[in-house]
C-alpha cells in the first residue's frame, strides 16, 4: 500500500491541476496556463502480465489551443528501474493519445531529488534512442512562504511547498502561514479548507512538522476541533502512557482513522449511508483504514470506498 505522503504529493494535482505551471515557474520552466483539465484512466497496462500504473495522469488544454499530458509520479527513494518505467510510461502515453507528455516527479527529499534529475539515455552509447527527462520538483524548488497573505495567494502551492519541505527548519514557518491562511478561508470556504488540512496532514507524513501541524488544527481551525481535536488530545495521552498500554493507543489510532475517512467524506459533500457509517466505524484495521481514507480523497461515492483495483467488492 503506498504511504500517506505519496498520494498527498501527486493528488494534489488532481485537485488543482494548474498547480503545475506555478510550481514549475519556480525552477525556470514556462508552461502556458490551462483554461481546463481532465483526469485520464492512470492504468497503463497493456495485455500482457506486466502491470504499469502511473500517479496521476492529466489532459491540460491551454488558451492557445495546445494540449499536452501531465504525468506525476510521486518518489520517495531513489529506484534504478524507474528511469525504464518513465521511458514507458512516455511512449505509451505518445503513442495512445497523440499528445506531448509531460513527466513530473515530486520529491520530498534532496538526494532523491537529484537522483531524479538526471537524464537518462537509453541504447548504447554510440547512440542512445531514447532519453528520460523528467522534470523535478524537489525540497528546494518552491518558495518558503512566511506569511498568511502570501500563503492565502495560493493555498495549494504553499501544501506542496510544506510537504516537499517537511523536514526543513523553514517547515514550521510555511505551517503556521498556512494555518492562519487556511482559519480565515474555512470563515468563507469550510470545506474547502477542510480539504487543504487534510492534504497537508497526509503530506507531512510521519516527521516532526506532522506534529506540529496537527497541533496548529487542534488549537487554531475551529472546523477541525470538534471531530479532530479531540482524538489528538487523547492520541498525546496515549503516547504518554507506559508500554503495557500499546493496545489502547492502537484502538485510540484506528477510531481516529475512521472518524478521519467520515470528516473527509462530509466536507467533500459525499453522502454516507448509516450501513456504510457502521462498516467505517467498525473496521479495526489501520491498513485497510488507510485504503479506505485514500480512495476517500477522490471518491465519487462512499461505495467506492469498499471496492478494489479491479471494482469488485472487497471482502
Amino acid at each position: 500500500m503506498v504511504s500517506s505522503p505519496h498520494e498527498a504529493l501527486h493528488r494534489i494535482f488532481q485537485e488543482d491541476p494548474a498547480l503545475f505551471v506555478r510550481a514549475v515557474k519556480s525552477i525556470g520552466i514556462t508552461f502556458d496556463a490551462p483554461v481546463s483539465a481532465g483526469p485520464l484512466p492512470t492504468d497503463l497496462t497493456e495485455n500482457r502480465p506486466l502491470e504499469r500504473r502511473v500517479d496521476t495522469l492529466l489532459r491540460l488544454d491551454t488558451e492557445d489551443g495546445a494540449s499536452f499530458l501531465l504525468a506525476v509520479e510521486s518518489q520517495s527513494a531513489p529506484d534504478p528501474k524507474k528511469p525504464a518505467s518513465w521511458a514507458y510510461y512516455a511512449s505509451y502515453l505518445h503513442a495512445k493519445y497523440r499528445l506531448p507528455p509531460v513527466l513530473l516527479v515530486v520529491c520530498a527529499d534532496r538526494r532523491t531529488a537529484a537522483w531524479a534529475s538526471q537524464h537518462v539515455d537509453i541504447g548504447p552509447p554510440q547512440w542512445p534512442s531514447l532519453t528520460v527527462r523528467p522534470l523535478v520538483l524537489g525540497p528546494d524548488s518552491l518558495p518558503v512562504i512566511r506569511s498568511s497573505e502570501e500563503a492565502a495567494r495560493d493555498i495549494p502551492l504553499t501544501v506542496l511547498s510544506a510537504a516537499l519541505r517537511r523536514r526543513d527548519p523553514d517547515a514550521g514557518a510555511i505551517l503556521k502561514a498556512l494555518g492562519t491562511a487556511l482559519k480565515d478561508l474555512s470563515a468563507d470556504d469550510e470545506k474547502t479548507a477542510s480539504k487543504f488540512a487534510v492534504y497537508m496532514e497526509q503530506g507531512l507524513g510521519a516527521t516532526p512538522a506532522a506534529n506540529l501541524w496537527r497541533q496548529i488544527m487542534a488549537a487554531d481551525l475551529s472546523f477541525f476541533q470538534s471531530e479532530t481535536a479531540q482524538n489528538l488530545r487523547e492520541e498525546g495521552r496515549s503516547e504518554g502512557r507506559e508500554e503495557g498500554r500499546q493496545e489502547g493507543r492502537e484502538e485510540g489510532r484506528v477510531a481516529g482513522r475512521a472518524e478521519d475517512i467520515l470528516l473527509l467524506l462530509r466536507n467533500r459533500g459525499i453522502q454516507v449511508s448509516e450501513d456504510e457509517r457502521a462498516c467505517i466505524l467498525s473496521c479495526g484495521d489501520l491498513e485497510v483504514l488507510g485504503a479506505w481514507f485514500t480512495r476517500a480523497i477522490t471518491a465519487a461515492s462512499a461505495a467506492e470506498l469498499f471496492v478494489d483495483a479491479e471494482g469488485e467488492p472487497e471482502s
